[in-house]
């Protein structure tokens, strides 16, 4: 692939913007300044330095933000800062999606891609991905609302009960809850309709990948093979 095509696909801006980067002595490829957009590459494990910072070539972008909370899940965001804002320019410009959604005050894993088909896998009803939250609730937890969330708790709107796929509580006030739908505000209104509040509320696991503990709150990284396959297994 020319070089011009590889900055292009990698989000470094309009095919005319690309050319500037390369013309100005901008790009580096093993350590060498590339002048020549024409310039054939090949992609496979390929590192470039674009104004000294390395990237490696990515077919396809699979990344992990450990969500803060005020962040919107949204390139329109509404009331806050939009969670895109903490991604390097390049990844937001090459059209990377949230993979469903964490309200405002909802911290933790979030996933993003510019893979529309794996977007809609990981979003799709039909595919039930676990998902598993911490919720701080305002009442200390007892088994009477453990067994609610257990048995089925009936949503406004909803016509049949909502079954937790896992529950149980981490500490008195801490609850593990397992969900495999993706409902408006859900853990929140289970929480509620088993006569308890959610305070706080962090995504910790999607299926098999954890929140790494090593990833601070606003930070991001690349999904690896091994992360990519905790997601495929279910």
């Amino acid at each position: 692939m020319d070089l011009e095509s590889i900055l292009f696909t990698q989000g470094f801006g309009s095919r005319r913007q690309c050319r500037a980067l390369i013309a100005e002595g901008r790009v580096r490829i093993g350590g060498n300044v590339c002048q020549d957009a024409a310039a054939e590459f090949a992609t496979a494990a390929l590192e470039f330095d674009v104004d000294a910072v390395r990237w490696q070539y990515r077919e396809r972008a699979y990344l992990m933000l450990n969500k803060p909370a005020g962040y919107e899940c949204s390139r329109d965001p509404q009331h806050h800062l939009s969670v895109f804002s903490l991604l390097p320019g390049p990844l937001a410009a090459r059209g990377v999606q949230c993979v469903g959604r964490l309200d405002e005050d909802t911290t933790g894993l979030l996933l993003l891609s510019d893979d529309g088909q794996f977007v809609h896998a990981y979003t799709s009803p039909k595919r039930k991905v676990p998902k598993t939250y911490l919720a701080m609730t305002r009442h200390a937890l007892d088994e009477t609302q453990l067994a609610a969330l257990r048995a089925g708790v009936l949503l406004h709107g909803e016509r049949q009960p909502i079954v937790a796929a896992a529950v149980h509580a981490r500490s008195e006030r801490c609850l593990e809850l397992t969900i495999n739908e993706g409902k408006y505000h859900q853990v929140k209104r289970m929480i509620a309709a088993a006569g308890n509040r959610c305070e706080a509320l962090h995504r910790e696991r999607i299926g098999e990948l954890t929140l790494p503990d090593t990833l601070e709150p606003g930070a991001w990284q690349w999904l690896d093979e091994r992360d990519l396959a905790a997601l495929r297994g279910h």
